[in-house]
């Protein structure tokens, strides 16, 4: 059983980085990013490189994530996997915290030493007014390599969460080139819209807030092969 998430992804990508591996789309603000493998490894790596390089994260460490399911909430957790830390999702002392800026005021109650906010702008501009005591994300993952090796082991949650994702994915019956549409406002759990795929070898479409009288044809111009079914 795959207990490393970063190889787990690298292997998702590697048949052909270039073709479509996510693609986002938000009915409430008409939002549509589509992410090749190639881009989404790219943005990975940089943000593994800020955690290592700029906020000095060692293996192990605890990373805040209070992020909503998002293309750029995909390249966080899998740089923070990538990275070997232990990603968090309840208040607890971090070393490194990854805050949306409309979750500011909850993040203020988490110790944490680096605080970066995102905007989670559709085209990942960087942010005209920076919470106070944040850093803004894109400004600064922006200048980091391209390029990271992930350690040769999984973090101490990669088993866990492969685990889950394997069981997920055959569930679904997804296979290597499947396409799975899901609705990541009533599905939020990672496992469902990013790890179960790329545990399969198949991309995603994840919509946020999704118009259901547009959801039959995107099936069919997005070319998907399977829905998440509702909870």
């Amino acid at each position: 059983m795959a207990d490393n998430i970063a190889r787990v992804f690298a292997d998702a990508i590697a048949p052909d980085p270039a073709r479509p591996l996510l693609t986002w789309y938000d009915d409430a603000t008409g939002e549509r990013t589509e992410l090749s493998g190639a881009t989404l490894a790219n943005w990975v790596a940089k943000t593994a490189n800020l955690l290592v390089d700029e906020a000095g994260a060692a293996p192990g460490d605890p990373v805040g994530v209070l992020l909503p399911p998002h293309w750029q909430t995909a390249a966080v957790l899998l740089g923070c996997w990538s990275a070997k830390t232990t990603v968090v999702d309840r208040p607890t002392p971090v070393d490194v915290l990854f805050t949306a800026v409309d979750r500011v005021g909850e993040a203020a109650r988490w110790p944490a030493g680096e605080r970066y906010a995102l905007a989670l702008d559709p085209f990942a501009l960087p942010m005209r007014q920076v919470p106070p005591g944040c850093a803004d994300f894109v400004g600064a993952v922006r200048g980091h390599g391209d390029h990271f090796t992930p350690y040769p082991s999984g973090g101490e949650a990669d088993a866990a969460l492969l685990a889950r994702a394997q069981a997920r994915a055959a569930e679904l019956g997804l296979r290597a080139g499947d396409r799975l549409l899901v609705d990541v406002t009533r599905h939020p759990d990672p496992v469902d819209w990013l790890l179960a795929p790329l545990t399969a070898g198949a991309s995603v479409v994840a919509c946020a807030h999704p118009d259901p009288t547009r959801q039959a044809h995107r099936a069919t111009t997005e070319r998907t092969t399977h829905t998440l079914p509702l909870p």
